[in-house]
């Protein structure tokens, strides 16, 4: 549970930095993403999903 808190709180960081240093160029970002298939958009979130993973794996195995 303390994980998934740190994981949850690390995320909204993250979106929180984006949306306070550069909102302008995260609304081209939401441009870009409604330009791109629903297909396009599932197998990116896919990828980052699978990333994530790969992150938490490694810093759980080397931490």
């Amino acid at each position: 549970m303390r994980d998934l808190l740190l994981g949850l709180g690390l995320v909204a960081v993250i979106e929180g930095l984006v949306l306070a240093l550069a909102p302008l160029r995260f609304e081209d970002v939401l441009e870009a993403l409604r330009k791109m298939s629903v297909q396009q958009r599932r197998t990116l979130g896919l990828a980052l999903m699978c990333v994530g993973v790969l992150l938490v794996w490694l810093g759980k195995v080397f931490a």
